[in-house]
């Protein structure tokens, strides 16, 4: 009997972690979602400089070394797409941000790289 509660304890944590996860996404997936999804809070970690040559429209610059202290800026009510140049950074973040209890995130794995490559719109 206690193996089972064991168990069942085990494949609970398993997926709730699993649930709390960001998830990864194209930069054509990402497209795909903000043009779905006008509720989508659009978050930029990269820093001011990269922010100033270009950016999606609509996004909020929060550059990667000022997230911890500017975390609530980020709302806990709506979809959270995080992005940077190349996915690096965005990953990080967009983990942290599911591990503090904020649902629905997203981060763009080809980031800001792959929308260009792919000829879509950007902010200058």
């Amino acid at each position: 009997m206690k193996r089972i509660v064991l168990a069942v304890l085990v494949v609970c944590m398993t997926w709730s972690l699993a649930l709390a996860a960001a998830q990864g996404i194209s930069s054509r997936e990402a497209k795909n979602l903000l043009e779905k999804n006008k509720n989508i809070f659009l978050l930029d970690v990269r820093t001011p400089q990269e922010n100033s040559q270009s950016r999606l429209p609509g996004s909020v610059l929060i550059p990667i070394n000022e997230f911890e202290r500017r975390i609530s800026e980020v709302p806990r009510n709506k979809t959270i797409l995080v992005y940077c140049a190349v996915g690096a950074r965005s990953k990080s973040v967009a983990e942290y941000l599911s591990k503090n209890g904020y649902k629905d995130v997203y981060t763009m794995t080809d980031g800001l790289v792959g929308w260009y490559r792919n000829g879509f719109p950007l902010q200058r």
